[in-house]
């Protein structure tokens, strides 16, 4: 999905101009996309002089290391609240279910995508 890196973004509204569908406005002089309204047509990273309209893609790591701090704080929590330091264990192995069930709705998605293509 689209992300504007702001620090890139030079306000030059060629980005609101082109969209199909009006997804991207300028707040304080940057343009910044309404994942809503999005149709991921591209338009924008194709016009972007700049080059301020980025693919999430790139925000991979960033995302991986949220994914487990997010996970040591429930850890971290469980064991709290739950009074045992075994609920640790117990939530981690409640996450990795969570992540895999995440994987398998990703990788049966992109199966039912590629019966799309070859429809």
């Amino acid at each position: 999905m689209p992300w504007v890196d702001v620090e890139r973004c030079t306000g030059c509204r060629i980005c609101v101009e082109k969209c199909p569908v009006s997804a991207i406005v300028m707040e304080d002089e940057k343009a910044e996309i309404n994942m809503d309204k999005c149709i991921h047509c591209g338009t924008c990273h194709s016009v972007c002089p700049q080059e301020a309209v980025r693919h999430d893609g790139e925000k991979t790591p960033e995302d991986i290391k949220a994914n487990v701090e997010m996970t040591k704080e429930f850890m971290e929590l469980c064991a709290k609240h739950l009074g045992d330091a075994k609920e640790k264990d117990k939530c981690l192995e409640r996450m990795k279910k969570y992540f895999n069930r995440q994987r398998l709705v990703a990788e049966k998605t992109l199966q039912e995508l590629e019966k799309i293509k070859n429809a």
